[in-house]
């Protein structure tokens, strides 16, 4: 066996393992930072974001500010205001007046902000992690294959970033019957062109991903000529909320409130908030009605079916038809439909990287095995060691609805890097929204209100 490489006895402040864009904005943000030597690794040859539903015309959900870097630092050099001006975009952008970035301009964005950063390394494959010690001092060991040389390297480094990433869910009772026809949302684009050739197609769910796709299907019935449905377990095809102070939720406010309490109250209140974060934008249900009403003009009619309350019980394939049991759950009736193509938009869940087997049995864990994550982001360990292990995108149970929204990427961040630092490298307001969440915000900033004031 070939003797792996070492990073010549090198040892980083933080290494980051995962480059989406939480971890792309950390590199980002941690480039002026003197003090702090990181890396970065991404076993994907190149940033690439959600390519599977990488659907023409489709945008963010956030407002340009929620780039890489803005949030923390407006006058970076890796905002996206100045990867328009480097590409003499930004008066067709102003022009343009629209807060909400096309999708494929934002991966192209974080592609141009990836390249810039010498931190960030792509091919390079986490395999298995260690806690060891090196001179007296502990250390996280990573052992990394280099894709492009076929060699293993090992690195160390103090601390480490984990982005955790999710992966596709279809409902488990129907997983086993994947196929090329018969898949989740994910993987739409890479199917496309072949099933626009079919004589019927279903789409499930009811987030934005599923009417996404329904809407990009929608556009081309016309001229392909195939039989539409769209079926959801969901109460109805309903928005996800977007008033002002709907959006506050997806505040540092509201992140301290929601850590604050019981774990038993977190669990009892996140249900109750998929349509903060679940649901489908208000642009996006309008658009389809009026091209469902343009369709049915005169009485038209069109071969679309949309069924809420729905769920898929079972699926038959039988000479490339998948016969479909129903049931409204609401009702109770079962009926039963057929469909060529099964596109399933039911969402993602959070997946533990394989790579810290190593070291889990010094990670606490809540009754329900989750990971049990403190304040600023670290995971709790069950002995002490000052080699923290800082969490992106895997803290929704302890920290609320915010933990997956890009808009509050760079205040991660910030806490992590002071946290690293030691210092106050990027100022986090105290106080960002109008409403308050408990007593005791409100006295806090009566409190602060009465200092300024007073001074």
């Amino acid at each position: 066996m070939e003797q792996p490489t070492y990073s010549r006895d090198e040892i980083y402040d933080v290494i980051g393992i995962g480059l989406g864009p939480f971890n792309l904005g950390l590199a980002a943000l941690l480039e002026p930072v003197a003090e702090i030597k990181g890396l970065f690794f991404e076993r994907n040859q190149q940033f690439n974001w959600h390519p599977g539903v990488m659907i023409d015309g489709t945008t963010l959900q956030v407002p340009f500010m929620a780039d890489l870097v803005t949030m923390a630092d407006a006058t970076s050099k890796y905002s996206y205001l100045s990867y328009l001006q480097e590409h003499q975009r930004l008066y067709h952008y102003y022009f343009l007046e629209n807060f909400h970035i096309h999708r494929k301009e934002y991966n192209h964005y974080c592609q141009w902000a990836a390249g810039k950063l010498n931190s960030c390394r792509f091919g390079m494959n986490v395999r298995h992690v260690s806690l060891t010690e090196q001179a007296g001092r502990p250390l996280y060991e990573l052992e990394v294959w280099n894709e492009k040389s076929g060699q293993l390297e090992i690195y160390f480094t103090k601390h480490l970033v984990i982005g955790i990433g999710t992966t596709p869910v279809i409902p488990e009772h129907l997983a086993e019957h994947v196929d090329e026809s018969f898949f989740h949302s994910s993987q739409y684009m890479n199917h496309k062109q072949r099933i626009l050739s079919s004589n019927s197609i279903t789409v499930v769910g009811s987030g934005q991903s599923a009417a996404e796709v329904f809407q990009d299907l929608l556009k081309e019935q016309e001229l392909r000529g195939y039989s539409l449905n769209w079926l959801t377990r969901s109460k109805g095809f309903f928005p996800m909320e977007y008033s002002k102070l709907g959006l506050e939720y997806f505040s540092p406010d509201y992140i301290e409130f929601f850590y604050s309490l019981s774990q038993q109250k977190k669990d009892e209140l996140l249900p109750k908030q998929d349509l903060l974060y679940k649901g489908i934008s208000a642009a996006t249900i309008a658009e389809i009605y009026d091209e469902l009403y343009r369709r049915t003009i005169a009485n038209e009619s069109i071969d679309i079916r949309l069924q809420a309350m729905t769920e898929v019980c079972e699926a038959r394939k039988d000479s490339g038809i998948w016969n479909l049991t129903c049931k409204n759950w609401v009702s109770g009736e079962m009926n039963a439909q057929s469909s060529e193509v099964v596109i399933f938009g039911t969402g993602y869940k959070q997946t533990e990287p394989f790579f810290l087997n190593g070291i889990t049995h010094f990670i606490q864990r809540d009754d329900k095995e989750r990971l049990v994550i403190d304040r600023h982001y670290a995971l709790k360990q069950t002995s002490y060691t000052e080699n923290q292990i800082f969490i992106q995108n895997g803290e929704l149970h302890s920290h609320g609805v915010g933990a997956p929204d890009l808009g509050l990427g760079a205040y991660r961040n910030s806490v992590i890097i002071n946290q690293l630092a030691g210092r106050e490298v990027y100022p986090v307001q105290q106080k960002n929204v109008f409403q308050t969440f408990s007593q005791t915000q409100t006295k806090e900033s009566n409190a602060l209100y009465h200092a300024m004031t007073s001074s």
